[in-house]
C-alpha cells in the first residue's frame, strides 16, 4: 500500500473512551507510511448525554488541545500535524456547542451525525433499533440532518457522510434522490466531504461514502479530504490505497487540507 503524499485527517485518542494508543504511536505510524499530514479529530464532548465511552468530557477538552499542540511542536519538520475536532450535530445542542467552539484554536471542525432523534444508530449496543423501522425513512432523516448540519455554517468537513449504512441496512430501490437532495445542500453550504475508510472495517464493508455519492459530489464540485477514523495506531492510513483508487476513478485529482480553519488543496498522488 503506497500512502506517500496522502493525508489522514481523522485520528482519535484515548480521551474519547473507545480508542487506544498514545498520540506518539499514531504519529509514528504516520511517519512509517509517509503521510503528508495528519489531523487529530477526537470527539467533542457530548452535551445531551453522559457516556464516557463515546466522547471526551468538557474537562478533558483543554488537555486534548494542549497535547496535540505539544505533539505538533515535537514533530515539527518531520510531519504536519493538525488540530481538529469531531462534533456531533444535534439541533438541541447546536447553540451551546457553537459558543464552546468560538474560543478554540482549531485547524478544522468535522461535523457528524451519530444520533437520529436520540437513537445512537451507529452504536453496536443499539443496533436492534433497526428492527421494524422503515429503512428508507431512516435514510431520509439521516441525510436531512446531514444537510442541516452543513447549512449551520459551523463545520468545515462532513465526516463519514453515509454512516447510516454502517450495519448494512439499505432501502430497497434507488437512493439517488436522497443523495441528490442532500448534496445540493452541501454544495450550497460550501463544505468539504470526507472520504473515510472505516466502513471497510465495519459490517457494511464499504468506504464512506459510496462511489455513487462521491460521483455526485464531483458533479457539484464538492471538495474532499481523507480520513481513516483510526481508533488505534495500526489503523492510521488503513485502506488508503483503495480510497485513493476510488477517488481517481471518480475523477478527483486534489485533496483538501486545512490550517486554522482556512483550506487549500494538494495534488492527489498518482
Amino acid at each position: 500500500m503506497d500512502t506517500r503524499g496522502l493525508v489522514d485527517y481523522h485520528l482519535h485518542t484515548e480521551l474519547c473512551g473507545h480508542a487506544r494508543g498514545g498520540l506518539e504511536d499514531y504519529v509514528g505510524r504516520a511517519l512509517e507510511l509517509g503521510l503528508a499530514e495528519v489531523g487529530f479529530c477526537d470527539h467533542f464532548p457530548l452535551l445531551h448525554l453522559k457516556d464516557p465511552t463515546l466522547s471526551m468530557t468538557v474537562e478533558d477538552l483543554p488537555r486534548y488541545l494542549r497535547e496535540v499542540e505539544e505533539l505538533r511542536g515535537r514533530f515539527s519538520g518531520m510531519l504536519e500535524i493538525r488540530v481538529g475536532i469531531e462534533v456531533d450535530y444535534l439541533p438541541e445542542t447546536l447553540q451551546q456547542v457553537s459558543e464552546m467552539l468560538e474560543g478554540l484554536t482549531l485547524d478544522y471542525v468535522m461535523g457528524s451525525v451519530h444520533f437520529l432523534d436520540g437513537w445512537g444508530f451507529d452504536d453496536p449496543r443499539y443496533v436492534d433499533g433497526y428492527r421494524g423501522r422503515d429503512i428508507r425513512a431512516l435514510w431520509e432523516r439521516y441525510f436531512q440532518l446531514l444537510g442541516d448540519a452543513a447549512e449551520s455554517g459551523k463545520f468545515d468537513v462532513m465526516a463519514h457522510p453515509d454512516l447510516i449504512k454502517k450495519f448494512g441496512y439499505r432501502p430497497s430501490g434507488e437512493v439517488s434522490d436522497i443523495y441528490r437532495r442532500c448534496l445540493d445542500r452541501l454544495a450550497e453550504a460550501g463544505v468539504v466531504v470526507e472520504v473515510n475508510t472505516a466502513g471497510l472495517r465495519k459490517p457494511v464493508g464499504e468506504i464512506y461514502p459510496a462511489e455513487e455519492f462521491l460521483r455526485m459530489c464531483l458533479e457539484r464540485e464538492i471538495p474532499v479530504t481523507l480520513g481513516s477514523d483510526a481508533h488505534a495506531p495500526g489503523e492510521v492510513g488503513a485502506d488508503f490505497a483503495a480510497a485513493a483508487a476510488m477517488l481517481r476513478r471518480v475523477g478527483y485529482r486534489e485533496l483538501t487540507v486545512f490550517r486554522r480553519r482556512a483550506r487549500s488543496s494538494i495534488p492527489l498522488p498518482s
